[in-house]
């Protein structure tokens, strides 16, 4: 993270009003039904990078008779996602993964691109996951989208369908389904980061990356209600077909040291 990152009091604050948010949680609990049909009675799941708990949450109610763990690597972090949560959070670094027992779905939401060596991270889920067990996967899309916010949150990278498969596969798993989705926004977030770029040039003081950055987590009313409604109805979309772009990846992937059926219990 850089000095001006968006703090977790910002993300708290915001997650449960925001369309952006709201949006991606009706992608991941759609991915993560799929993934979770064949697993056995008391299986595993952990979200790695869970941050304040809001996907956390999503993932006790999709999971039901799963044990669900969070592990996140900032106490502030592990704190918010306390108060969220009845599962256990832990703090932990995911390229030092404490968990003895492996896991059979490990989740990870816009948290690959924050670290230096993604391939590395990938590994290491992948050591952490059960044979025929799966990841579940969420990183922001296109580097012609890279913008203040990207810097605030302290980002390395954004990624292309191309370069995510790559590194997936690189690390040893097997691609399922990658898709772009949250294509309604897309132009807006275009238009939208470039006339705040000029308007910061040209007024007096310039604002940090971090207050535009806290700008965009304040919901519009308006616009806030629109962009739910069109990401609401992208969602049936995004679980049964690839789209054609979007500003953010989901990427299931299985650890093919044995198949889906046969997962350990």
């Amino acid at each position: 993270m850089t000095a001006e990152a968006v703090a977790f009091a910002d993300l708290f604050a915001a997650e449960d009003r925001h369309f952006w948010f709201r949006g991606r949680n009706r992608v991941i609990a759609g991915a993560v039904r799929d993934a979770v049909q064949d697993f056995p009675p008391g299986y595993r799941v952990l979200e790695v990078g869970c941050g304040t708990g809001y996907v956390l949450r999503l993932l006790e109610r999709e999971c039901r008779g799963a044990v669900v763990i969070g592990s996140e690597v900032s106490d502030e972090g592990v704190a918010f996602a306390r108060r969220r949560v009845g599962s256990p959070v832990v703090r932990a670094d995911v390229y030092a993964l404490p968990f003895a027992d492996p896991f059979h779905l490990v989740g990870m939401f816009d948290v690959l691109e924050h670290l230096p060596d993604d391939a590395r991270a990938l590994q290491e889920l992948r050591a952490a996951t059960a044979p025929g067990g799966r990841l579940v996967l969420t990183v922001p899309a296109y580097m012609s989208l890279w913008s203040h916010t990207d810097e605030s949150s302290g980002h390395y990278r954004r990624y292309t369908p191309t370069t995510l498969r790559r590194v997936l596969t690189e690390a040893g798993w097997v691609v399922e389904r990658l898709t772009p989705f949250m294509l309604p926004l897309v132009p807006v977030m275009w238009a939208g980061r470039k006339l705040a770029a000029l308007a910061n040039r040209l007024r007096g003081r310039k604002k940090t990356g971090r207050e535009l950055a806290v700008g965009e987590l304040r919901p519009v009313p308006g616009f806030n209600v629109l962009m739910r409604g069109l990401l609401a109805l992208e969602a049936p979309f995004v679980r049964r077909w690839r789209l054609p772009v979007g500003t953010s990846l989901l990427a299931v992937a299985r650890n093919p040291a044995g198949s889906a059926a046969r997962v350990a219990a």
